[in-house]
């Protein structure tokens, strides 16, 4: 099953994520010739995203919790992020399994965005590229779940919550910690907009992604076995104790 998809920027390859946990490389003039995977996920690829002005680096996310860099065409991990590890311990979804359902990317300052499976938190990191590693910044948190995020060069990271009194919300940076800022007029005129049309964004943005039904499913075989086999073994001695105990005058068993 195919979970994304991306193009190189020079189209000499398609990048698709699977899920059962890898990233192949193909060619796109003959896409049954694979140049590479990219092997490391314990769960479902979820996103991938081609880094915009790094043509060589590909990101990648998955179900295992994990935001990782890659140089796609040899299939060479660069760096590995665990999510889990960025965690507070006050956090009500601490112990949530979740995965990444969005990535974008801002070019003006390398920045990374994540939003995991419509939680209230948005993640930031930075892509350094000449040491091929993403740097963690900061969360973001908001008061509702997050059903998608988006950068617009020259604006921001926009945030659409669920919340229609306030659905939309506009992040810059702002001595170097990004935040929200005031609402404008922009915002005001697009919340109109978004107001207006609750019912079917609700519907279409406020669905479940998904990805919780894709995580690999345990089946634990061997408990249950011995489990039966010891109720066998026990009836089996029950039995044999019977035999060589006839039962006395009262009907109980000779000692």
């Amino acid at each position: 099953m195919l979970l994304d998809v991306a193009v190189s920027p020079d189209d000499r390859y398609v990048l698709t994520a699977d899920r059962d946990e890898k990233i192949r490389v193909s060619w796109a003039t003959a896409p049954h010739n694979i140049e590479s995977f990219c092997l490391g996920h314990t769960e479902f690829v979820s996103r991938i995203l081609v880094a915009p002005g790094h043509p060589e680096l590909l990101l990648s996310s998955s179900g295992d919790r994990t935001l990782r860099l890659w140089e796609y065409r040899s299939g060479r991990q660069l760096h590995c992020c665990h999510l889990t590890s960025l965690q507070e311990p006050a956090e009500p979804w601490g112990d949530k399994r979740f995965a990444v359902s969005r990535i974008t990317y801002w070019r003006q300052e390398d920045c990374v965005a994540l939003l995991c499976d419509s939680l209230p938190v948005v993640y930031l990191f930075q892509l350094d590229a000449p040491r091929q590693q993403l740097v963690y910044r900061q969360q973001l948190p908001f008061q509702h779940r997050v059903w998608d995020v988006a950068f617009e060069e020259g604006q921001g990271l926009w945030v659409l919550q669920d919340c229609r009194e306030e659905p939309l919300v506009l992040c810059r940076p702002v001595g170097g910690q990004w935040q929200a800022v005031p609402e404008s007029a922009v915002v005001r005129r697009v919340s109109a907009h978004l107001r207006g049309n609750w019912a079917a964004l609700e519907g279409c943005a406020g669905g479940d992604s998904g990805l919780s039904g894709l995580y690999k499913a345990t089946c634990d075989n061997v408990t249950s076995y011995l489990k039966r086999k010891e109720e066998r073994l026990q009836q089996q001695l029950e039995r044999k104790r019977r035999r060589t105990c006839p039962p006395g005058p009262a009907g109980r068993p000779r000692r």
